[in-house]
């Protein structure tokens, strides 16, 4: 793992391109190159894109309906603060009922078309549960960054790296104007754009890019 650390940002759940972004940043020789999917900056304006009204919750609004129904309006100006304290709770039967309506709306918007599999990993409370309190425990904290917008004012740490940026250009989870944001401040990466893709790494056209990509860079290892 420590030598595929020190070659590629991993493409997990959203977090994880931020993850490798503030760990290139922390550790810039140990990178050799870097393939990002659905960049997630972890800015304020990104979390309220997604977890407020307004947003994501213009596209899938049936679902958003969903997300927020647990949740009393009084309590929906801060939706990752409302999860938060439900996730974090005494009450079982509150905590799981939390996380399956969090990674439910997650599941829900990950790609260009709802897909019934992933809504059915959100049947599993204990799936559910790690998934949406990783994610609500990262996300009230701001990633643990200083500032609002740690990685781009730190960019030229590491924008000197090779870097493979792949974004769907309907990527609602991920807006597209993250990943742009990245490119205009790191000239030398690639920046594709699918055009026909949300989200999920496992759309067709995000699958074929990456493995393009990571073919590339094998000889790095």
């Amino acid at each position: 793992m420590g030598c595929l650390w020190r070659l590629l940002g991993y493409f997990v759940v959203n977090p994880g391109s931020t993850l490798a972004l503030a760990y290139a940043i922390e550790h810039p020789y140990r990178v050799k190159a870097m393939i990002l999917r659905g960049v997630f900056l972890l800015r304020p304006k990104e979390l309220n894109w997604y977890y407020q009204e307004g947003g994501a919750s213009n596209i899938f609004p049936d679902y958003w309906e969903d997300f927020v129904r647990i949740i009393p309006p009084e309590e929906r100006n801060d939706m990752i603060a409302a999860y938060y304290k439900r996730l974090t709770g005494t009450d079982e039967k509150v905590m799981l009922e939390a996380a399956m309506a969090w990674s439910r709306w997650e599941m829900a918007t990950s790609k260009l078309e709802v897909d019934e599999k992933l809504l059915k990993k959100v049947q599993d409370p204990m799936w559910a549960l790690q998934f949406a309190r990783i994610e609500c425990h990262y996300f009230i904290n701001k990633g643990f960054f200083k500032t609002d917008n740690h990685i781009l004012d730190n960019i030229e740490k590491i924008n000197h790296i090779p870097c493979h940026i792949i974004q769907g250009r309907y990527d609602v989870v991920c807006p597209m104007r993250s990943a742009w944001d990245l490119k205009q401040k790191w000239p030398i990466a690639q920046l594709h754009i699918m055009p026909t893709s949300g989200h999920s790494a496992t759309e067709v056209a995000i699958t074929k890019k990456i493995i393009e990509c990571t073919d590339e860079y094998q000889t790095m290892l």
